[in-house]
């Protein structure tokens, strides 16, 4: 048995002591691994008094809704799909800094309003005690609308969470992040519909290609695409049919330019902007 399992079976107790603690609970669910191990713990903790609620946009990545229905069901939470407009959010379209703010409110606006339908007293999400040393302006609006966070409370690490995750045979426990679409676009690059479509596209037919589960195509200033790999796929690309097919489909999609970044996969390298931007 591996070392951590009892500090893992001790957050494991704190977290579903935490989430009966709130009686009646909506878990905003993505069915990332977080969510996942949260929507988990409110199915064992809360029964019938939790209900999952996964938000759709034109920013969710294709095959995202159907897992978050198959992982619901798996878990056995009520579960229900609500479709959010941020899009029709100017704040949100202009792309600033603090975008996730304002995705992030539309999307507890919408879960408070259906507070009294479902009959929930307590809104959580899937944070961890990781995301505290990222900017995420999300959390901003997390704590106007009072949304509770059981795994910082219960003090998860997002390795704490896969771990349980694992313990707990949910098959998302090593899914890699999978932030919205939007996150791929530069700071200041109006977020389109269009050009989310453009990523998620693009995205896919690398994951096809390549045969990666990790990776991210940015969206630069005109339309500049910028391929991040993991620095030990890069050699993939040195096939010239490989790389002209991928630089034919990207331009089809509609990239005027294609690139490959040559410090590799990391998540959130648009945030290397903000010192400046700030």
């Amino acid at each position: 048995m591996s070392t951590i399992l009892p500090d893992i079976e001790q957050k494991r107790d704190r977290l579903l002591e935490i989430l009966r603690g709130y009686g009646r609970v909506a878990v905003a669910f993505s069915a990332g691994v977080d969510s996942t191990v949260v929507a988990k713990g409110a199915q064992l903790a809360c029964g019938a008094n939790a209900v999952a609620v996964t938000a759709v946009s034109s920013s969710l990545a294709a095959g995202e809704q159907e897992l978050a229905v198959e992982m619901a069901a798996a878990i056995g939470i009520r579960h229900l799909v609500v479709q959010t407009q941020e899009f029709s959010d100017p704040n949100y379209l202009q792309n600033p800094v603090n975008r996730c703010y304002f995705c992030k409110s539309e999307l507890y606006t919408r879960l408070m309003e259906l507070a009294p339908t479902l009959g929930v007293d307590v809104l959580v999400n899937g944070a961890n005690l990781d995301d505290r040393g990222d900017y995420r302006p999300g959390m901003q609006a997390a704590s106007e609308f009072q949304v509770r966070s059981p795994l910082i409370e219960a003090e998860f690490t997002k390795s704490d969470v896969r771990e349980l995750a694992r313990m707990w045979g949910l098959p998302v426990w090593d899914k890699p992040a999978t932030p919205c679409l939007s996150s791929r676009i530069a700071y200041g690059v109006e977020v389109t519909p269009e050009r989310v479509r453009r990523i998620d596209a693009a995205e896919q037919f690398l994951r096809q290609n390549l045969n990666l589960r990790e990776l991210r195509v940015r969206c630069e200033t005109n339309d500049l695409a910028r391929i991040e790999l993991p620095l030990e796929a890069m050699t993939l690309l040195a096939s010239p049919a490989l790389r002209d097919k991928i630089r034919e489909k990207l331009h089809e999609l509609g990239f005027r330019y294609v690139t490959l970044d040559l410090d590799g996969f990391r998540s959130g390298s648009l945030n290397a902007v903000l010192p400046v931007l700030q």
